[in-house]
């Protein structure tokens, strides 16, 4: 049992993933579950872009017992945002488009089902990623605020960066992984492969890719960074310096089988 901690704050994304028709009455039957075993809950439905953050903020000033992120990637990155630095723990109901984080820590596919896990689970402090701008300096085109912005599971730079930022929205609410696939194509022939600087413990070495990871798991069946560990207080560096669009579609065999 979570000793101490008797009430939480569920927030879902209403939008996100292909089961939208259903995502209420099963987050509404986990806040049942939850309530029913001694955490109770209340719904918190995102609103926008960012809203998960100012809502998981403002959970902390309200000295919530727990925050529960239910959604996507983009859900739990918000959430995370929202959380750092804090003592309010996070639990997670994965959903959406992909969860990586979900399928690092092995919590089912199922909403009803992940809560029942939440009550007899046990916290752990985890250490963030941080991606911020040049200097601190923040631009009205990126996706990264002045301060910058945590990720708990992968960061990465290059076509990974392109792709993720160039995938259609509705396509992705439609053909969930595939519009990845789609963009990933797209990229293929429109991406220019400008080389980055990469240090890391006193090296510095060329690349046109870079993937930061936390964790094992990758977006939809790839793993790449395979030593990394959740639990760790460092990362996991895979780069690339290809410029062949060729190369770079050569690579995907390899990591489809790790």
């Amino acid at each position: 049992m979570l000793d101490g901690i008797n009430d939480a704050l569920l927030i879902y994304n209403p939008a996100s993933g292909r089961r939208q028709h259903r995502r209420f009455a099963e987050v509404e039957l986990a806040a049942q579950m939850l309530t029913a075993a001694g955490i109770r809950t209340e719904l918190a439905p995102t609103h926008g872009p960012n809203s998960a953050t100012d809502i998981a903020r403002l959970a902390v000033e309200k000295r919530r017992g727990m925050v529960i992120a239910c959604g996507g990637d983009g859900t739990v990155n918000e959430v995370v945002n929202g959380l750092a630095g804090s003592d309010v723990p996070m639990a997670l109901l994965p959903a959406g488009t992909a969860n990586i984080l979900a399928k690092e820590l092995r919590i089912p596919w199922d909403i009803p089902h992940a809560a029942k896990l939440i009550p007899n689970s046990r916290i752990r402090r985890v250490a963030l990623g941080q991606v911020a701008p040049p200097n601190g300096n923040g631009s009205k085109s990126s996706a990264i605020p002045k301060g910058g912005r945590y990720f708990v599971c992968v960061g990465g730079a290059g076509p990974d960066g392109a792709i993720v930022n160039g995938v259609n929205g509705d396509l992705k609410k439609t053909a969930g992984q595939l519009a990845y696939w789609a963009e990933g194509f797209r990229q293929l022939f429109s991406y220019n492969f400008p080389p980055m600087k990469v240090r890391s413990n006193g090296n510095e070495h060329s690349a046109t890719t870079i993937v930061v990871g936390r964790t094992v798991n990758y977006g939809g069946p790839f793993k790449i960074t395979t030593g990394a560990s959740l639990y760790d207080n460092s990362f996991e560096i895979v780069t690339n310096s290809m410029t062949s669009r060729l190369g770079y579609a050569s690579c995907l065999p390899a990591l489809l089988t790790g």
